[in-house]
């Protein structure tokens, strides 16, 4: 199966990164370095992804891991010395870095008419600032999720909860027991608090909708307008409620983001619930590999909270964008876009394609198929909120939510401070 692949990438390296009069392969050799946020399992699978590439090219893919990506690539831009090309978790930085000339447009290195076929709209305006490609959408993920251990809640006698307040009911439903409803973990080195902001940005989609959600990512609300108050709040009413999580608030503010959900799979269970992306099923697998999708790990949508906004998705995406123009960058994003790059890592798990040439039929199980039809049929779709901000007010919004879980009485404070981070950023 594997040679298979190999040779299938090769047809497609042909077409995709040589003009179309070549006969054969081109072998550029040397080397392109790549920056990203990927450890563990998601290292391996982008390693997988460009291999075929390696194979045929000849260049060597020089990759570099770092939770710390923001700091790291900021440093290295300045210094002169950035990567060739960088996987960013968001357009926020990217449009921030083309706005400073430090990136090179996609649209005169990609075939544009593949690009627009192969990607919705919606994708492509992503990556684009000024009405020019510079990010590249390589991978997605589907948030709002909650993951369960369904043989636990069998055992237990829970029922998928479709509303908020009927989550909340079970929540403390289970808080009665002796096993705590909720595992969640905000720690992620230099980024923690970034798992407590897609709480922040799911409930407040789905109370508020997607105009209000809308305004408040590009700053036309202020951070302490009170519908985004209500979605602190609203998540403060698991995260800071020490019944309800596992080890209390200081275990939410203590625990890493990828090692959280493993204490739903032990025997016995030490929580039932679980909000994170797709992702995370790559986590849980590699750590519990006897488990079966549906049968051992399962996920249901994030719960109806307006009825005005049921259908509700936040999406992300991992974009690569090219901060140095060398033939070897440029024929590696050339294959990076390709549905068939693509589909080596979906079919490895954890990651949705948003090249629409990806089949179904692709994803390794029922949850990875489950979530791409979510969000193709998704009502309402919007990009992950913090992604989408300036460098600063993300960061600020990550240290807030941890601050918040710690002390929630100084939401009102926490959030004021926010607001003038965002207006000094707003007013540069």
């Amino acid at each position: 199966m594997w040679r298979c692949l190999q040779m299938a990438a090769a047809l497609t390296l042909i077409t995709t990164i040589l003009p179309a009069a070549a006969a054969a392969p081109q072998r550029l050799g040397g080397t392109v370095t790549v920056l990203a946020v990927w450890g563990g399992g998601e290292r391996e699978s982008f390693l997988a992804m460009v291999r075929p590439f390696e194979a045929q090219t000849g260049v060597r893919v020089a990759y570099e891991g770092t939770r710390d990506l923001s700091a790291v690539l900021t440093t290295r831009v300045q210094a002169g010395n950035p990567p060739d090309l960088a996987g960013l978790p968001g357009p926020g930085q990217m449009a921030e870095f083309a706005r400073r000339g430090r990136l090179i447009p996609l649209d005169m290195v990609l075939d544009m008419r593949a690009v627009r076929q192969q990607y919705t709209a919606g994708w492509i305006d992503l990556g684009s600032t000024g009405g020019r490609l510079y990010g590249a959408v390589v991978k997605a993920s589907l948030k709002g999720l909650i993951w369960y251990n369904p043989r636990a809640w069998a055992k237990a006698g829970y029922q998928r909860p479709k509303t908020w307040d009927t989550l909340m009911a079970l929540t403390e439903r289970a808080a009665r027991t002796r096993t705590t409803p909720w595992c969640i973990g905000l720690e992620s080195g230099a980024a923690s608090g970034w798992p407590a902001t897609d709480w922040i940005e799911d409930i407040l989609l789905r109370s508020a909708g997607p105009e209000t959600y809308d305004r408040w990512v590009t700053h036309q609300i202020p951070w302490t307008h009170a519908a985004v108050k209500r979605a602190w709040q609203t998540f403060g009413k698991i995260a800071t409620t020490p019944r309800f999580v596992l080890g209390g608030p200081q275990g939410v503010l203590a625990t890493n983001f990828g090692e959280s959900p493993f204490p739903m799979f032990l025997d016995p269970p030490r929580c039932y619930l679980h909000h994170q992306a797709t992702f995370i099923q790559d986590f849980i697998q590699k750590q519990f590999p006897h488990l079966k999708p549906v049968a051992d790990i399962d996920f249901f949508e994030f719960p109806t909270i307006d009825a005005r906004y049921t259908g509700a998705a936040v999406v992300a995406g991992d974009l690569f964008a090219m901060f140095r123009d060398t033939p070897q960058a440029r024929a590696l994003i050339r294959w990076l876009v390709t549905p068939q790059a693509q589909a080596i890592w979906v079919k490895r798990g954890g990651a949705l394609s948003p090249n629409r040439g990806v089949p179904t039929s692709v994803y390794p199980d029922p949850l990875g198929r489950r979530a791409a039809g979510i969000l193709a049929s998704a009502r309402i779709v919007r990009f992950d909120g913090s992604d989408l901000m300036p460098e600063a007010v993300n960061g600020a919004f990550w240290k807030g939510t941890l601050e918040y879980v710690q002390n929630p009485a100084r939401l009102d404070a926490i959030l004021a401070n926010i607001e003038r981070v965002a207006a000094r950023t707003s007013t540069r």
